[in-house]
């Protein structure tokens, strides 16, 4: 007989008056892995502090292990076997690994004295658990992002979990590593413990989800095992309209490069980097997490500072030794964590789209008047459909609206040479669609198109080259139309 370990039934949730649960029914079995899906503002997060505690809910019962909470705290939520791994995993980076671990059990228990042998113990049973072997003694910020998840689901593995929800867990992992990750909510699920998987990654979702409930503007709209479930219907679930693309074919690709680098280099991170981007082209350069490929895109923009090699725009060699060189030479640079690179969050929508042309919407003095930005930030809220008023802050946009500013202030500038670093990361389906088109927009608009990504699904549909990189040095080349899904992956993952 299957049991509910969780059990939600007509759950409804208001802020200020606007209703953002309605009447939300939903159960998770033990040992279930369940998807909870839909855009960004849909509900989910709302429904998830639901469960851990962080919000109360206003109408509705919740059951957690056949217990009725009226109102649940955070504590007792966590005394119930619920976890939540944020996408910030709340590890403490100046610990070790085994610290991390270990010392929710000597919270739980009320241990008067820390015993770091107490945490090597607990840690390594933990480890064990989901089948993994790390170094406990390492420092938590000296390990990559793929082990900090590990750490933080073995730290909810010690605390007795029984349900753990992973808030968009393979944002900053290759593929390699979210197949590890899959491998791991397996032995979990086989276990008893029940996973809730948020995520905008409809590979992964098929992947590894048993069931898959859909929310949209705070309302089921669909709730079926994962196979009764086809991509575009579940596109169409969360959207509420068709969301399909068409493999990237440029239409015209031209004669002379607008983009050229020839034997770039910046210390360690990546040397003899060479490649040329013609109108038309969408060239896309991939690779695992240290292959060099965030630091070339960095150096592009002027960040950091390329030791050796030349670089060509339209025919005439320039230097982009620091951002302003970048800026002046009609670079753009979409990072790869807009929150802490991409967007100002305290300041307003407006502020943020005319950030980059403030000098070109000021005054011959300097002077610039409130007015004189509307003009461009209403602009760019048109042509980019934000759905806000530009006097809010950058923060209080969902991902999807956040990332098209950053889009925004760039194309604002009328850039020549476009570089996205993962632009689709954390952005809801329809969003993810939208900026695809817009990258294809540009390329046609004469604008050398850089992506970087490791979501092969994007790349082999939104690049006609593309790059591997290994080791900071260019392992693979090839055109996409001769690539498949798995032909990618093995070269992304293939050591040399």
């Amino acid at each position: 007989m299957e049991t509910n370990v969780i059990e939600l039934r007509d759950i409804c949730k208001s802020f200020y008056g606007v209703q953002v649960l309605k009447n939300i029914n939903l159960d998770l079995k033990v040992g279930e892995a369940l998807c909870i899906a839909g855009e960004n503002g849909s509900g989910k997060s709302t429904l998830i502090k639901i469960i851990s505690g962080a919000y109360t809910y206003d109408y509705g019962t919740l059951k957690i292990n056949g217990r009725e909470y009226p109102t649940i705290s955070p504590s007792q939520s966590i005394s119930e076997g619920i976890q939540v791994i944020y996408q910030d995993f709340s590890l403490f980076p100046n610990l070790t690994v085994a610290d991390n671990i270990g010392l929710g059990y000597h919270l739980l228990e009320d241990k008067k004295l820390f015993s770091k042998q107490a945490c090597r113990k607990i840690a390594k049973q933990s480890l064990q658990r989901i089948g993994v072997e790390m170094d406990l003694e390492r420092l938590v910020e000296d390990i990559p992002v793929a082990q900090k998840q590990i750490v933080a689901i073995a730290r909810a593995i010690m605390q007795d979990a029984k349900v753990i929800i992973m808030d968009e867990p393979t944002t900053a992992l290759t593929q390699k590593e979210i197949n590890r990750l899959y491998e791991i909510i397996n032995k979990l699920k086989e276990s008893g413990v029940s996973i809730i998987f948020v995520s905008h990654k409809l590979d992964e979702i098929f992947a590894v989800c048993d069931r898959i409930f859909v929310i949209r503007n705070g309302k089921e709209v669909a709730n079926y095992p994962v196979d009764q479930f086809e991509r575009g219907k579940l596109s169409f679930y969360m959207t509420g309209s068709e969301v399909y693309e068409e493999p990237f074919e440029p239409e015209e690709i031209g004669e002379e490069p607008i983009f050229e680098v020839n034997s770039l280099a910046f210390k360690d991170y990546f040397r003899d980097i060479s490649f040329a981007i013609k109108r038309g082209e969408i060239l896309c350069i991939t690779g695992r997490l240290g292959s060099g490929r965030t630091e070339l895109a960095k150096s592009l923009f002027g960040v950091l500072p390329l030791t050796e090699g030349t670089v060509t725009l339209r025919g005439e060699q320039i230097n982009i030794r620091s951002v302003p060189e970048a800026i002046k030479n009609k670079i753009a640079y979409v990072p790869d964590d807009r929150l802490a690179e991409g967007i100002f969050l305290e300041a307003s929508i407006k502020n943020n789209l005319v950030s980059v042309v403030l000098n070109d919407i000021a005054s011959k003095i300097g002077f610039l008047k409130e007015k004189t930005k509307d003009g461009p930030a209403k602009e760019w809220q048109e042509k980019l459909a934000i759905q806000a008023n530009l006097e809010d802050p950058g923060k209080s946009l969902s991902g999807g609206n956040q990332q098209r500013v950053v889009l925004g202030k760039w194309l604002a500038s009328t850039p020549d040479v476009f570089v996205m670093n993962c632009p689709t990361v954390g952005v809801d389906v329809k969003s993810k669609s939208e900026i695809h088109i817009l990258i294809r927009e540009l390329a046609s608009q004469n604008i050398a198109v850089l992506l970087i990504s490791d979501d092969i699904g994007e790349i082999l549909n939104n690049s006609n080259r593309v790059i591997v990189m290994n080791d900071g040095r260019i392992s693979y080349e090839a055109e996409t139309k001769n690539l498949d899904y798995d032909s990618l992956s093995a070269k992304i993952t293939e050591i040399i």
